[in-house]
């Protein structure tokens, strides 16, 4: 789909949209069917746009995608004016060899035990589509664009929008 200014964004994209937003929240449905969200530190976006988290297999989350894989991630990066919901299916992947390349050291404050915890799982979502919004102004141009928006009556330009098919 092309998007507000008439482009088409690829997977290549998506990929340096999210590289430095390290946390997004990972919507799951509950066996209740409630939506519920969790911050998530992202591992790795990978060469086919994957993402990759790690986990610990007894948490409610893995619950979750194993009732009803289809999620929602959403990054924020209010700095960088850059926002995306990524919607797609998520696994339950125990692959020791993909924990070992995508282990970093600063994942022991939340596994303590480190790589060898047996408990240690990495959730992968296979992104089907990705909605974003992005403005490259800085927050003051934003602004300024907002008061003109509201003196003359004209509907505020907040940036490029549109939906990546991945």
């Amino acid at each position: 789909m092309e998007n507000s200014k008439g482009e088409t964004k690829t997977k290549k994209d998506f990929k340096e949209m999210v590289k430095d937003v390290r946390v997004a929240m990972l919507c799951t449905h509950t066996a209740g069917g409630h939506i519920h969200s969790r911050p998530m530190g992202t591992s790795d976006v990978d060469r086919e746009g994957n993402i990759w988290f790690f986990s610990k297999e007894s948490s409610q989350k893995i619950d979750d995608i194993e009732d009803n894989p289809d999620v929602c991630v959403c990054y924020s990066d209010p700095n960088d004016n850059t926002y995306l919901c990524v919607m797609g299916t998520a696994k339950i992947v125990h692959d020791r060899k993909k924990i070992d390349e995508l282990w970093n050291p600063m994942l022991k404050v939340w596994f303590p035990e480190g790589k060898e915890d047996p408990e240690l799982v990495l959730i992968k979502i296979d992104p089907h589509t990705a909605d974003y919004w992005d403005s490259s102004s800085s927050k003051m141009v934003n602004l300024f664009n907002m008061a003109k928006s509201l003196v003359t009556g004209k509907q505020y330009d907040d940036g490029e929008y549109g939906t990546i098919k991945l």
